[in-house]
């Protein structure tokens, strides 16, 4: 006679709350880490490098083909904060996956190398979350979409679109052109800004200090004439006044537009490209 089996109890991961859908494991945070090892002859090398944890940060140096020493994490000060990924950076990322792609190199291994090369942390973890998503089976659009703030709508619908015509060498190789030009102009509106910034800044600190410091050992020479001064002369005492008594607003005025963080999508427009090298 068949006997009915028990019901097999469902188990869920420990921790896991009740109803929560599965899904991949956790990304942790990346770390850097200083490392020391010897190559293959035997000499010292040290450097950094990105990594979850000590562990595999040595796992990626044996692969490299070196033999790791030591290494220690790198300690982040109180006052340090992380870098942030610039315009030029993603001009110079878009012109350096053009070339390699043309040259024959996979994608995946040429985020790698990319990633290896790169000095700043945030632009560093940003190509290894990019690398991720590739390797998981995702397009180099899917990938990109996720950092939208650093990759604009026109960088991203090019790249969906050399993905699906087979030229993506080509799109990056105009992309990088095009990144690589408004970069150029805006370095010469910067040189072009920079002599007027500075002219106004003296003729600010000039004016400053003769309102500050000089006008008022005039203001005792001007009343002992006993004379009624002219309108032009008193807003000019009436003004060095202001500024010997309320001299710190100098100081506090341009504040609020520092402090006051910059949207992710402000500045961004769209910019067409000529038709020439699109695809």
């Amino acid at each position: 006679m068949a006997t009915a089996s028990a019901p097999r109890p469902t188990t869920r991961p420990t921790g896991a709350k009740p109803g929560a859908k599965p899904g991949g494991p956790r990304l942790e945070q990346l770390q850097t880490f200083y490392w020391t090892g010897k190559d293959k002859r035997g000499k010292v090398m040290k450097g950094e490098m990105m990594g979850k944890n000590e562990n595999l940060v040595k796992a990626e140096l044996r692969r490299l083909g070196l033999t790791p020493t030591a290494v220690t994490q790198k300690k982040v000060g109180f006052f340090s904060r992380r870098g942030k990924i610039t315009a030029k950076e993603i001009s110079i990322l878009a012109r350096q996956l053009a070339t390699m792609m043309q040259s024959g190199v996979p994608m995946v291994q040429s985020f790698d190398i990319i990633a290896s090369g790169q000095k700043n942390a945030a632009m560093t973890e940003m190509l290894i979350g990019i690398k991720n998503e590739l390797e998981g089976g995702s397009s180099l659009f899917e990938a990109l979409s996720k950092y939208a703030v650093q990759f604009d709508e026109l960088f991203r619908n090019l790249v969906r679109a050399g993905e699906q015509a087979g030229v993506l060498d080509t799109v990056l190789d105009t992309v990088a052109t095009y990144k690589e030009n408004i970069e150029a102009i805006k370095g010469k509106i910067k040189k072009a800004l920079f002599y007027p910034a500075a002219v106004i800044a003296v003729a600010i600190i000039v004016s400053a200090i003769l309102l500050i410091f000089v006008i008022p050992q005039f203001k005792t020479v001007f009343e002992g004439f006993g004379t009624e001064l002219p309108a032009f002369t008193m807003l000019y005492v009436h003004a060095s006044e202001f500024m010997v008594a309320y001299w710190w607003l100098i100081g506090v005025l341009p504040l609020p537009r520092v402090l006051q963080p910059s949207s992710p999508t402000s500045g961004r427009r769209r910019s067409p490209i000529s038709s020439t090298g699109a695809c």
